[in-house]
């Protein structure tokens, strides 16, 4: 292979590694405006067939039973007096066709004529490479509130 060729090769690698990168932020910025407007398709159509959401208790599993999240208590009454589901920009790390995304998530509700934190979570978000593009193959949330379960979430994307 020439240098010229290989310095090909070694761009055509990284933009593509900048492509799935993007493509995670994308796919975990969605989530909140699909959440926040009750639209189930959409929050599905963020997970792999048979994904997963724990968020604590009985994880939902399956695409359809992620989305029909935005169709339980309390969510439906976050929604009706105003909710922003947040979630700040992940530390990602893609191997191949997987990757895991590791981050906050915050849940405002509105309380009139202000705002509050309802909860503040770590996630962990594992994703999957698929025909469609990238999906998530499970998402695990927890909340951070002391206990360790929060903190192993996050210190899984920072050990060295």
């Amino acid at each position: 292979m020439s240098d010229i060729e290989a310095r090909f090769a070694a761009l055509e690698a990284r933009i593509k590694g900048l492509e799935d990168q993007l493509a995670i932020y994308q796919l975990i910025a969605t989530y909140g405006p699909s959440v926040d407007s009750r639209t189930a398709s959409a929050t599905a159509s963020l997970w792999a067939e048979a994904g997963a959401y724990d968020f604590g208790g009985d994880p939902l599993v399956g695409a359809d039973n992620v989305g029909s999240l935005v169709n339980i208590e309390p969510h439906i009454h976050y929604v009706a007096d105003g909710c922003a589901h947040v979630l700040s920009m992940p530390h990602v790390t893609v191997n191949g066709d997987t990757a895991v995304a590791t981050g906050y998530s915050r849940v405002y509700l509105n309380q009139g004529d202000h705002w509050r934190v309802e909860r503040a979570s770590a996630n962990r978000w594992e994703l999957v490479r698929t025909s469609e593009g990238w999906r998530v193959q499970n998402r695990i949330n927890r909340l951070l509130n002391g206990q360790p379960e929060a903190r192993d979430l996050l210190s899984s994307s920072v050990k060295s």
